[in-house]
């Protein structure tokens, strides 16, 4: 089994603020800056040709007998163009929007979600949508972005590791500074990652909530105390992870005991693993992260009606409720969650107290924090 989700093969905020320097120095379509508004964009489409042209992540696993419902129904055919994980979605976007190659993006999360719309890089959708749950709409409820799944990112623990060496959970991040916890943690870049991109993001929230200890300080205190960092989730979870699916997978090292990955995989791990896993998450006040996954229609890209019935046909009862199948994240429609059945539901809690940080934050100040991390691990 492989859930890969939103992996490494991003280029992360260092290329994309590089791109940006260098876009902002260029006269293009619409504009590029920081908005106040969206409304200061200016909204243009391309030609419409019968053809609709997705931007997705590589991960993006709607199957194609589902897209070719929607042809069926519709007369449009479906192309997707795939751009490793959502930092290469937003590149592309970024790269090509004097001349978009694609009409919809699917996948841009709520923490890249802002620099697109600063950008002018997305359009009104003009979808009709549905009743969606609340929490999907906190970060952002416009018209130029429709959430089509969601999911919390937090740590996952080895339960069956900790029996085994006299530890109890975790329920601070400070503790994992500590002496048993040396070389036993794992986490993905958030310079190349989304999950590890959200992670970071929650630890600067969690560390505020007292002011005493800085989130970088932490973050160096984790590498003084041997934490493994890699490019991405794929590396983290299914090469160091102990207690998820990688074990089964050629080249497991299984060295780590903790890791980032979503709050539901230990349901995923449960629901393909006979209703059984040794993997937890833990629900740390401010140590989580809600991440929401937007279908945005590309500003200069063609065929808006195309673009309109694909969300609508994204957000039917029929397709969105199987989101935890085809993407292993939580439907967006109200009244729709996890599936009860061998334990998916069950070991996939809901955090708590979530972080709180707006899009515009995020925005703001991710290169900045992100040069902050790498001097306090010294990885690049």
């Amino acid at each position: 089994m492989s859930y890969s989700h939103q992996d490494s093969g991003g280029i992360g905020m260092i290329r994309i603020s590089l791109i940006l320097s260098v876009l902002l120095l260029a006269p293009l379509s619409g504009c590029l800056g920081t908005l106040e508004t969206l409304e200061e964009c200016v909204v243009s489409n391309g030609t419409d040709d019968n053809r609709l042209t997705i931007l997705t992540y590589d991960s993006f696993a709607i199957p194609d007998e589902v897209l070719n419902e929607f042809t069926n129904q519709s007369g449009y055919e479906v192309d997707i163009m795939r751009e490793g994980d959502a930092g290469s979605v937003l590149e592309k976007m970024l790269l090509t929007s004097d001349a978009p190659q694609a009409d919809l993006a699917i996948g841009l999360d709520n923490t890249y979600l802002q620099t697109a719309q600063d950008n002018c890089l997305v359009a009104p959708h003009n979808a009709t949508v549905p009743d969606l749950n609340p929490l999907t709409l906190i970060p952002y409820a416009e018209e130029s972005a429709v959430p089509f799944d969601h999911g919390y990112i937090c740590l996952n623990v080895d339960t069956e590791a900790l029996d085994e060496n006299n530890l109890s959970i975790p329920t601070t991040l400070e503790e994992l500074t500590g002496e048993a916890w040396r070389g036993r943690t794992a986490f993905p870049s958030p310079t190349t990652s989304s999950p590890g991109r959200a992670f970071m993001t929650a630890t600067i929230d969690y560390f505020e909530q007292d002011g005493t200890v800085d989130a970088m300080t932490w973050w160096e205190d984790m590498a003084n105390n041997d934490a493994i960092f890699k490019p991405g989730w794929s590396e983290t979870y299914e090469i160091h992870y102990s207690g998820g699916y990688g074990v089964w997978e050629e080249g497991h090292i299984g060295d780590a005991w903790l890791t980032v990955s979503y709050c539901h995989s230990p349901g995923v791990e449960a629901y393909y693993g006979g209703n059984s896993t040794i993997s937890m998450a833990l629900d740390i006040d401010h140590a989580s992260f809600h991440q929401v996954e937007y279908a945005t229609k590309i500003n200069g890209g063609g065929d808006a009606a195309a673009v309109r019935e694909f969300i609508e046909f994204l957000l039917s009862e029929e397709v969105n409720a199987e989101m935890p199948f085809y993407n292993f994240m939580y439907p967006v429609r109200d009244g729709l969650d996890l599936p009860e059945t061998d334990g998916y539901r069950y070991h996939s809690p809901v955090p708590s107290n979530p972080a709180e940080v707006s899009n515009e934050r995020i925005a703001d100040e991710m290169e900045d924090w992100l040069a902050a991390w790498r001097d306090a691990t010294g990885y690049l």
